[in-house]
């Protein structure tokens, strides 16, 4: 659907993530994919979705060479708990100790994406709740030696092992946790699409 209406654009998606690629892929999207590495600094005064949106932001800068009709597609992610901000881990102890602290409590995702051209860029968020069992250290252990979730915020990914036995409950949407708001996304290009 989105396809026909986007076919005078170039849509190029700025992420190595395998999921947000597939998300892409069953949104029916034609899309390129290119990646430049960035270090995913911020100022420490942001909070929440300014932290996300300013990264995503961030991504997008350092693509100056966009021609005229370019979609640039950015994204970041992170889980937020207690009034700070857990990114992807460095390492097993320190995605050990997220897990636990995620444990048995409620944390947000939050994604920010965002969305340039040589025209405009619009960047736009989404929050979903997430509620976890308590999980025991083994069920922690098993996890990160089988699933290695080094690469995801938070340390976990919902579609995986830790997700079925260890999320009791989430507010907002399934597909943010994954690392995209998929209807946000397709709500915003179909209103680019239209313009």
């Amino acid at each position: 659907m989105l396809r026909e209406k986007l076919k005078n654009y170039k849509i190029i998606l700025a992420s190595g993530s395998p999921r947000r690629q597939a998300f892409f892929k069953e949104l029916d999207l034609d899309f390129t994919i290119q990646v430049k590495e960035i270090e995913e600094i911020y100022p420490l005064s942001l909070n929440r979705s300014e932290i996300t949106n300013y990264l995503s932001q961030l991504k997008a800068s350092v693509f100056v060479d966009l021609s005229e009709k370019d979609i640039l597609i950015t994204s970041d992610t992170l889980v937020w708990k207690d009034e700070k901000a857990l990114g992807k881990p460095k390492d097993y102890k320190e995605a050990k100790e997220m897990l636990q602290d995620l444990s048995g409590a409620m944390h947000e995702v939050i994604t920010s994406v965002c969305f340039t051209s040589k025209e405009f860029q619009e960047t736009v968020h989404d929050v979903t709740k997430v509620w976890f069992k308590p999980l025991t250290e083994d069920e922690i252990d098993f996890y990160l030696k089988n699933y290695k979730p080094f690469d995801k915020a938070g340390s976990y990914g919902i579609q995986e092992w830790i997700g079925y036995i260890g999320i009791e409950k989430i507010e907002g949407c399934y597909f943010n946790v994954m690392g995209l708001p998929t209807r946000l996304v397709y709500k915003t290009l179909t209103q680019i699409a239209n313009r």
